[in-house]
C-alpha cells in the first residue's frame, strides 16, 4: 500500500515537470483538487461567512447614514 502511494506520487509528479502535453493533465489536476477543497471550504462554513458579511454590510451602512 506504501510503496502504491509512493509510486502515485511520483507520478504525479512526472506530471507537473513533464515538458510535454502531461503536464496540463497535471495542472488540471491541481485545479481540481483546488476547487473541490474550496467547495468543501465553502460548504462547511457557509453560515459563518455570510454572518461576516452581514455584519460589515451593515457597518458600512450605519456609517453611511
Amino acid at each position: 500500500m506504501k510503496n502504491k502511494m509512493a509510486n502515485a506520487f511520483s507520478k504525479a509528479r512526472g506530471l507537473m515537470v513533464n515538458k510535454s502535453g502531461d503536464q496540463m493533465t497535471g495542472w488540471l489536476i491541481v485545479v481540481l483538487i483546488v476547487v473541490v477543497v474550496g467547495a468543501v471550504f465553502m460548504t462547511l462554513y457557509q453560515g459563518s461567512i455570510t454572518q461576516i458579511w452581514n455584519s460589515i454590510v451593515t457597518k458600512i451602512t450605519s456609517l453611511l447614514g
